[in-house]
């Protein structure tokens, strides 16, 4: 059967559409802070009623409830592929999105829908933390790893880090390096650059703001590190992937560049 012959291309106002989407960064935020276990952050979200303002999200029905089950199942495939992509059994993910859409399909309201949406999203994210967690075999360990999650944008020193774990420094240091492979220093550095990644990616903050954000001491600072650390300055890497912002599964970034 050829199918090209009653295919036709569906009519778009074109003027209309281009007013009615908003930019993605805030969404690709939000998947990303569930996936890198950001309680805080999606709780905020949640909180804000993100979910709930689709001004700019795209009308999908003309029903507003039937509008937002849609994106309800938009956001659940969503955060099933970036969780995936952090590390969350494949099998685990869709199970989770199944069950959640399963539960959306039974509720009556928009009220009933975001509900939904508010619990599912915790979810996705408390199983992310714990993922994250599980490098760690000691309760302390796994409480300092909580404790930086939880304060990446202050910040944080090891001697910071052993008092709201009730260990001594030296302690601390030798366990975490023992058990994760790396510093506690080092650790710190590299969820805040992972942080910085998902702000340059999805929000609009320039870089003073994004330094000031994760504590550093300067722009320079920040800069210099982040260079230090993914190969590029910060700009090249907004640059690189400013085109490729609906791409989840992204091509590996070149070793060096600018």
């Amino acid at each position: 059967m050829d199918l090209s012959q009653g295919w036709k291309p569906v009519g778009v106002d074109r003027e209309r559409e281009a007013c009615s989407h908003r930019e993605p960064g805030e969404e690709f935020l939000f998947y990303r802070s569930v996936a890198a276990g950001l309680i805080d952050a999606v709780q905020d979200n949640c909180s804000r009623g993100a979910f709930e303002n689709l001004k700019g999200a795209g009308k999908l029905s003309e029903n507003p409830v039937t509008n937002l089950r849609y994106h309800f199942v938009v956001t659940a495939a969503m955060l099933t592929r970036f969780c995936m992509e952090g590390g969350m059994p494949m099998e685990e993910a869709f199970s989770l999105s199944d069950e959640y859409i399963r539960r959306m399909d039974c509720c009556n309201n928009m009220a009933e829908i975001v509900y939904i949406h508010d619990q599912m999203a915790l979810d996705y994210v408390c199983r992310m933390r714990r993922l994250k967690k599980n490098i760690a075999s000691s309760k302390q360990v796994a409480e300092a790893i909580d404790y930086i999650y939880v304060h990446i944008m202050d910040r944080i020193t090891v001697n910071d880090l052993a008092r709201a774990v009730c260990v001594s420094p030296t302690h601390l240091s030798r366990i975490f390096k023992q058990e994760t492979g790396i510093s506690v220093s080092e650790y710190i550095r590299q969820r805040k650059i992972d942080m910085s990644k998902n702000l340059l990616r999805f929000s609009s903050y320039d870089f003073a703001d994004i330094a000031a954000m994760l504590s550093y001491s300067s722009q320079s600072h920040f800069i210099q590190h982040f260079r230090s650390q993914v190969g590029m300055t910060p700009k090249a890497y907004r640059d690189y992937n400013y085109m490729n912002n609906w791409n989840v599964n992204r091509v590996p970034l070149p070793a060096q560049a600018e």
